[in-house]
């Protein structure tokens, strides 16, 4: 049996030997054009003219293209507020014109002779700012759980504050890129490094005006995507689109590092105001939470990002009064966007912060505060009213104390912190509770298509993309199981919406879910029908013209079971060869295809009352970090790493430890060192490797242990598994906490630490100056 082992990923030997093909492998054609952007060099403007006279003097500059020249210019996942080529800017390096030319070296040169004419106007470039004059793209309904006004009037104790986490670049390797192929027909062919084929394959469709059966998307893989291959690719898409139908010639555009930063939204900055009451021994007695997220220039995702941040302010903790509200802040930044938690991360970092500054407040171990809150049973609820089920942090919890030797721990490092000087330790425990569902009902759907060929191989299509997370793997693990065959046998295709149309992103760590489960649907359907095959066929029935085989029958079929290229009767002591009953099955007209649907039951949330089940399931995990801090240089080491999770019962043990180190290092580097740099006129400075720093091997934990609970109640999941990609990355918040904890043993007596992310050297350094003081 395939599920629950460990096989490499399916791309793995291709990607080692570099035979992996990304969308600027792709050979160009000879008439093939490069497509490259013009930008806008202020953060708020006008567009009062574009002369491209000069640059098209040049011999390899074929054409220049403005927002008239698509059919539609204006775009947006949930609001069409976004241009594809902006006459009133809205954010620096805004694409604001499109060059065709015979290469880069041409465009490089063509693109400063283009004259620009902009009218500059004032950016909004805060979220302070835009909350004073109240510029919001959306207001989500407050979640509200028990009676808030009444516990902060019995509270013993009571914090306020707030609390800002910066920005993240999503830093995928492969940069935004796509190549468009005019068709005979008048459509196009689109290859993109795209998360979402469908909503690529529409935007294009509008942007030129075609019917959707004339633009189809194909996503053979994407180099890293992380969110940020969500949306955007859309547009980038579109740009080669206009190209290829304007000119009838392939176009190419590709991306450097540098524009791409530039050009691209990121993960969402978020400020959010806080008060909390709390007992003597810890216990949270209510939570008001006011957040605030800066959603850039457009509209994008941010809704339902913000909404995540709001769904994910409990974190792991029960909190028996609450009151969460939320806006999205309209600024003059490029749109921020979905990235690997999707706004989760955001919200359960208050709450996370939040018990440490308790624990100093009360000179008490963070830990027990957080024992003394988190979820405990399954008769629970969250502040938007969900119930929470299959709950394993009380085992997370037990184990993770147990394991680490936290206690001891915690007195070697008291007794370090107050003999040396020079150099100090922090430690800290966090927690995920990660709710896997889109929060937009509607995408809660897959779909999936599998060919089964005469020789017993196995080819399926199905709406997911892949990142390198390796969702096609479990997908061909989920077929190959239902068979009984090596997952060799089986092969993923490409993504395209000419086989599977109206597929949801690759997103919400839902990819293996709802397009397994798709995969899933329809393997079964085809199991039942070659079991009737071969059913028959051991009862004797003979093919001729006349009496074809049936599917219609009643007899115990199900019985017959696939074993290793077999199907055996095992009370009868019969079998047959898979493929000697496919053969059976193609002469008597049976179908070997099957295509399936599949949706994700039993969500309801309400967004006018925000309250409902908004999520399928949870995926549960607990992270012990160690840090020790340099305080001459606020130089910070990450010396340990314990993790822990719940993720069901595994498809691929291996690709999901994977996924947890990624997402846990990813983590670490959003919250201690990487830092968004801009300008005061909103251009973003730390745009190239040399500029922003995220993790090298030097940054990962000295020591990383990474384990698992057994858990096989997980019923509302495919095979019982639970989702990897996102949650893990929250774990990473350990990192920050060990570092304020670090430092609370150089504050004064219930002095609280108060830190934004990211924890940087700089920002360590000068807490430590100002503890000082």
């Amino acid at each position: 049996m395939s599920h629950g082992k460990n096989i490499p990923h399916d791309s793995a030997y291709t990607h080692v030997t570099g035979k992996s093909v990304f969308i600027d492998d792709r050979v160009a054609m000879t008439n093939e054009v490069f497509v490259g952007l013009i930008t806008s060099k202020c953060a708020k403007g006008i567009v009062k003219n574009i002369d491209f006279t000069k640059a098209l003097e040049l011999e390899d500059v074929y054409a220049g293209y403005t927002a008239e020249d698509f059919v539609s210019n204006k775009w947006g996942t949930i609001v069409h507020d976004q241009s594809l080529l902006a006459k009133e800017i809205e954010h620096f390096d805004e694409p604001i014109a499109i060059l065709a030319c015979k290469d880069r070296a041409s465009f490089e040169e063509a693109k400063a002779l283009v004259a620009v004419e902009v009218e500059e106007l004032e950016a909004v470039l805060s979220i302070d700012t835009a909350i004073k004059q109240k510029d919001f793209h959306y207001t989500a309904t407050p979640f509200e759980k028990g009676d808030i006004k009444k516990a902060f009037e019995n509270a013993s104790n009571i914090l306020e504050g707030d609390f800002y986490s910066g920005g993240q670049e999503h830093f995928y390797l492969e940069s935004q890129a796509a190549v468009v192929y005019p068709l005979e027909d008048g459509g196009v062919e689109v290859h993109s490094s795209s998360q979402h084929s469908t909503e690529t394959q529409h935007v294009v469709a509008h942007a030129l005006g075609l019917p959707l059966n004339q633009v189809s998307c194909i996503v053979k893989r994407m180099g890293g995507g992380f969110g940020g291959k969500e949306s955007q690719p859309a547009a980038f898409a579109s740009y080669a689109g206009i190209v290829a139908k304007k000119l009838n010639r392939p176009a190419r555009i590709i991306l450097t590092k540098d524009e791409d930063m530039k050009i691209t939204g990121k993960r969402h900055p978020v400020k959010t105001f806080y008060k909390v009451a709390f007992e003597n021994n810890g216990k949270i007695t209510a939570l008001e939470a006011h957040t605030y997220s800066d959603g850039g220039a457009y509209t994008d995702v941010s809704p339902s990002i913000l909404e995540r941040v709001m769904f994910h302010l409990d974190g792991a903790y029960d909190l028996e009064n609450a009151y969460i509200s939320g806006r999205v802040c309209k600024t003059n930044y490029p749109s921020n966007t979905a990235f690997r938690g999707f706004g989760g991360p955001q919200g359960t970092f208050v709450i996370e912060t939040l018990i440490e500054d308790i624990a100093n407040f009360l000179n008490l171990d963070s830990l027990d505060i957080r024992k003394e809150n988190y979820y405990k049973g399954d008769d629970c609820t969250t502040p938007y009213a969900q119930k929470v089920i299959n709950n394993k942090l009380p085992e997370l919890f037990e184990k993770i104390e147990k394991s680490s030797n936290y206690y001891e721990r915690r007195k070697e490092i008291d007794a370090f912190n107050a003999k040396n000087t020079g150099t100090i330790k922090g430690l800290s425990l966090t927690a995920v509770k990660f709710g896997i569902a889109f929060t937009a009902r509607h995408l809660n759907q897959g779909n999936a298509l599998i060919n089964i060929h005469l020789d017993g191989t196995i080819q399926a299509s199905t709406g997911a993309t892949e990142m390198g997370q390796g969702v096609n793997t479990k997908i061909a693990q989920i077929i190959a199981e239902v068979f009984d065959m090596e997952p060799k046998k089986v092969i993923i295709m490409s993504t395209s919406t000419q086989r599977n149309a109206n597929t949801s992103p690759t997103a919400a760590s839902s990819g293996s879910d709802i397009n397994g489960g798709a995969a899933l649907k329809a393997a079964l359907v085809l199991k039942e029908r070659i079991q009737k095959v071969a059913w028959q066929k051991f009862s004797g029935k003979v093919f001729n013209t006349v009496d074809e085989y049936s599917l219609d029958i009643e007899e115990d079929f199900q019985r017959l079971e696939f074993k290793s290229g077999m199907i055996i009767d095992p009370i009868e002591k019969k079998e047959i060869s898979f493929e000697e009953v496919l053969n059976i099955a193609y002469v008597n007209r049976v179908s070997l295809c099957e295509y399936a649907h599949f949706k994700t039951e039993d969500l309801g949330f309400d967004k006018n009352t925000g309250r409902g089940k908004a999520f399928n399931y949870f995926t549960n995990g607990v992270a012990l970090s160690e840090v020790s801090i340099d305080e001459f240089t606020g130089s910070m080491k990450l010396l340990k790493t314990d993790i822990i999770m719940d993720l069901g019962r595994m498809i691929n043990p291996g690709i999901d430890e994977g996924q947890v180190a990624g997402a846990f290092v990813q983590a670490q580097g959003w919250v201690s060192l990487e830092k968004l740099c801009y300008s005061p006129k909103g251009e973003l400075l730390s745009h190239s490797p040399t500029t922003y720093k995220i993790p090298s091997i030097q940054d990962m934990p000295r020591e990383f242990n990474i384990d698992f609970i057994e858990n096989n109640t997980t019923t509302m999941n495919v095979r019982r598994s639970k989702a990897v990609g996102e949650p893990p990355f929250l774990l990473g918040i350990s990192v920050f906490t060990a570092a304020k904890d670090a430092l609370r043993y150089r504050a004064k007596s219930k002095e609280i630490v108060k830190l934004n992310s990211p924890a940087t050297n700089e920002a360590i350094l000068m807490k430590l100056e100002e503890l000082k003081a």
